[in-house]
């Protein structure tokens, strides 16, 4: 068979091997008593036998299809000739020829493959062959076992002959030749199936050099590099390390490689990029890419797609194109809307000529019927079946998907829209496609998903300042106020919508001072912030200003008695976040007296009371030293607290709602908050809420003391102690040692024990290393102060201070006197 083989066409290899899939292999201890009676051929005579094989194939190469199992039957019969030629005390020519015959009769089918693999140990010494010098038996081996391995049957017995070692091994090396590599990629991509196999190859050190195959000249390795990927990708639990060995770029450039021949490793790229963007943090960093995921709804989703009726043209969003102001003497003013370009005024941005482009080319491809293929991502496993788009054309995608009637589709997609908005390029991008009109169309259709998700995409594109001001002239406000009083809207679906609430009106609320509650006037550098959400998407122009004014005259007339008493009910009823989102939606609120006449009659004063209790109980519950055990609980917690007490601290400022409450005891509970275990940031608000508080308590009740001293220790002294250790500036830490020693030298011993107890000694060591003057000065005053108490000589020793001052002393500096008094309190 084998030399008819060689020479038979492509169609006659398959039409042999197709006849034979079924035949039974022979047993083994039969071959090896066939192979004990072949003789034993070494140079002129094997040569002769292979020229005679060639021979044979050269006169069957002209014999019909029909014929071709008796050329396989005479053919076969050589296979256990060739095999023993392959022996290692066998002629090297003699073995090249062999490997080279036997790879061209492997090429049969399985048929084939079954016949030579029938000879117990010839797949080692198939493997021997790849360390041959000959370059021509090194490439016909790695072909011969790429063929070998591709039928499953035979990859263990190629695992357990140390073929994967030997393929690594000549892959490291840098003389090989493209055939050579491709052979060898080849074989790993037919390992890489096998999900058993894998970890060999990420355990391996070949990770990093198959991803940089991806970036071969020969684009046959690229494509069996490309392969290999692709069946790794299937292993989620490998994606971290895929990653981090930069294989997200690579597979990007790969897909936007235009060309015939890229076709197949497009297809792997794109199949990689599918299942590494399952993980969120994956599908962002290819987002960065540019390309973003796209659902596949399919092809019949797509029939209730109606085209737009002629119209005067419009942007994705909605907006008019301009009117040219000189219409064409010609009288197609409408069709040739290019001759108005020129005017600077009406000139698109680069946004919305993408929306427009990518518009256009998804509802072409919609019309024609041509948008999705019916066996698109059939490959693909589970019912989310996804494809990788670039982001042009899968924004305008998916926006034109959410505009269909399949409730399924519009679901994934507006997921999809929540997903891949990460930036605020991608934000603008859907808003300039026309995603949020849209959204807040389906934020009321009947499907329960389709609801959910469309609050899911809204809350992601709310991050940008420029989404919350088109929600606002859509009338989205209104709607959403709507959905909150709505007592069926689900909880999933509230929490989101009053998050996108809170940040709109962070849009007037950013601009908001920070309170100075400083009792000594010394600077704080807590970051504003610490007391409100910010603008998340880089800061805000000059038209925030006016947009607060009119957000400020609009909720006059949508926020009633019925919005607050809901948001009182969700702020009793839910999660410490969700409390949070309410807390900062209703301090918008509080800045007009009508919403805080309205939070007194809902009694909104007994639910700020019930979260501050829970403040205290999540506060005290825990060592301060195992906080790490629930760290999300206790920041949930935390933020809770300080959105209400901002709150509490804005109704604080109209009579009506002040003398509706217990002073004396909001007194108290935020006492206990400030001596609790809660995280320091979360006591700023605290601290300035007491400040305004304090004197309407006293008023009622004289026992009230002051709080000054509780301000310093818990609140004044910890932070100036973080700012001593975190702040970026040496000049504030300088600050915060003249700070400390201002505070210390009151004498108040509550106040050293403070400095110590918030971990004050090492940074404060470390300044007066670093310091000179009158800053050297007040940090060893300090430190001093703190020697008094033997309880902190074993700290200020292991923080270095008495090498530090014994240096001071012999330098005989201006404050050596300070230092070697400090040494005499200290057991040295």
């Amino acid at each position: 068979m084998l030399p008819a083989l060689a020479a038979a066409s492509p169609s006659q290899h398959a039409s042999l091997a197709s006849s034979h899939l079924r035949r039974h292999h022979r047993h083994h201890h039969g071959v090896y008593l066939h192979l004990r009676r072949l003789p034993v051929l070494t140079g002129a005579r094997s040569r002769l036998l292979l020229a005679c094989a060639f021979d044979s194939a050269d006169g069957g190469a002209g014999q019909d299809v029909g014929s071709s199992e008796s050329t396989s039957s005479s053919g076969s019969a050589y296979v256990g000739l060739f095999v023993r030629m392959l022996g290692l005390d066998s002629d090297p020519h003699d073995r090249e020829h062999a490997v080279c015959t036997l790879r061209h009769y492997s090429l049969g089918g399985q048929k084939c493959v079954d016949e030579i693999m029938q000879f117990p140990g010839c797949i080692s010494l198939i493997t021997s062959l790849l360390k041959s010098e000959s370059a021509r038996a090194c490439e016909a081996a790695a072909g011969l076992l790429h063929n070998v391995t591709s039928v499953k049957l035979y990859r263990d017995v190629a695992i357990e002959s140390g073929t994967m070692e030997e393929i690594f091994s000549c892959l490291r090396k840098s003389t090989m030749t493209p055939e050579m590599k491709e052979q060898c990629l080849c074989t790993i991509w037919n390992f890489s199936t096998d999900e058993n196999l894998r970890y060999k190859i990420f355990r391996s050190d070949m990770l990093i050099l198959i991803v940089r195959f991806l970036e071969d000249e020969d684009f046959k390795v690229k494509e069996a590099a490309a392969g290999i990927i692709s069946n790794l990708c299937l292993s989620h639990s490998y994606h971290g390390v895929l990653v981090e060995a930069g294989v997200i770029p690579k597979l990007v450039h790969l897909l936007q490689t235009k060309g015939d021949d890229y076709k197949i490793i497009r297809k792997e790229a794109r199949s990689s990029l599918v299942e590494l963007s399952a993980d969120d943090d994956y599908h962002a960093l290819i987002v960065e890419e540019g390309l973003i995921r796209v659902p596949l709804v399919g092809s019949s989703a797509y029939n209730t797609f109606k085209p737009q009726p002629y119209s005067w043209p419009s942007f994705p969003d909605g907006s008019e194109i301009q009117r040219s102001s000189r219409p064409s003497k010609y009288g197609a003013t409408e069709l040739l809307l290019g001759l108005s370009v020129n005017e600077k005024k009406t000139e698109p941005d680069d946004a919305k000529i993408n929306a427009m482009i990518g518009r256009s080319n998804q509802q072409f491809l919609a019309r024609v019927g041509a948008i999705e293929l019916d066996d698109e991502g059939k490959e693909q496993s589970g019912s989310q079946r996804n494809t990788i788009l670039p982001w042009v054309d899968g924004v305008a995608r998916l926006v034109l998907i959410i505009g269909l009637e399949d409730a399924s589709a519009i679901a994934k997609a507006a997921k999809a829209i929540g997903d891949a908005s990460i930036n605020e390029h991608m934000r603008t991008s859907f808003k300039e496609a026309g995603a949020v009109k849209a959204l807040l169309q389906l934020l009321m259709h009947s499907d329960l998903p389709v609801r959910e998700m469309t609050a899911y995409a809204l809350e992601k594109l709310s991050l940008s300042s420029k989404v919350c001001e088109m929600i606002r002239a859509e009338d989205g406000l209104e709607l959403l106020v709507s959905l909150v009083k709505d007592p069926n809207t689900q909880v999933e679906q509230l929490e989101k919508i009053i998050d996108i609430l809170s940040r709109i009106f962070d849009m007037g609320i950013s601009m908001i001072t920070t309170p100075d509650y400083s009792s000594n006037g010394s600077e704080d550098t807590v970051n504003a912030e610490r007391f409100t959400q910010g603008n998340v998407d880089g800061g805000f122009n000059g038209s925030s200003q006016k947009f607060m004014k009119q957000e400020e005259t609009a909720s006059e007339s949508i926020i009633d008695f019925d919005v607050i008493s809901r948001l009182n009910k969700v702020i009793k009823e839910s999660s410490p976040s969700l409390q949070a989102k309410c807390a900062t939606v209703m301090e918008h609120f509080a800045t007009s007296e009508q919403h805080a006449t309205a939070m007194t009659a809902a009694c909104t004063g007994s639910v700020i009371e019930s979260v501050l209790e829970i403040g205290v109980i999540q506060g005290n519950a825990g060592d301060p030293e195992n906080l790490d055990e629930s760290p999300t609980l206790v920041i949930e917690v935390s933020q809770a607290v300080v959105a209400t007490v901002r709150l509490l601290t804005k109704l604080l400022n109209f009579d009506i709602f002040a003398r509706s409450i217990n002073t004396v005891k909001f007194v108290a509970l935020l006492r206990r908050i400030l001596k609790s275990n809660v995280p320091l940031q979360s006591k700023d608000w605290i601290a300035a809420c007491l400040f305004k508080l304090e004197p309407r308590a006293s008023l009622v009740d004289r026992s009230v003391g002051s709080i000054d001293m509780e301000i310093t220790i818990y609140h004044t002294i910890p932070r100036l102690v973080e700012q001593m250790m975190t702040s970026s500036s040496f000049e504030n830490k300088i600050k915060a040692v003249i700070e400390l020693n201002s505070i210390i030298s009151g004498g108040v011993m509550e106040y050293t024990r403070a400095v110590a107890t918030a971990g004050g000694i090492f940074p404060l060591v470390k300044m007066i290393e670093e310091s000179e003057g009158d800053v050297l000065e007040d940090g060893l005053a300090v430190l001093y102060n703190l020697s008094m108490d033997p309880e902190n000589h074993p700290a200020i020793i292991a923080a270095g201070a008495v090498p530090l001052l014994k240096r001071i002393v012999r330098l005989e500096s201006p404050h050596w006197n300070r230092a070697l008094q400090l040494l005499r309190t200290l057991p040295v």
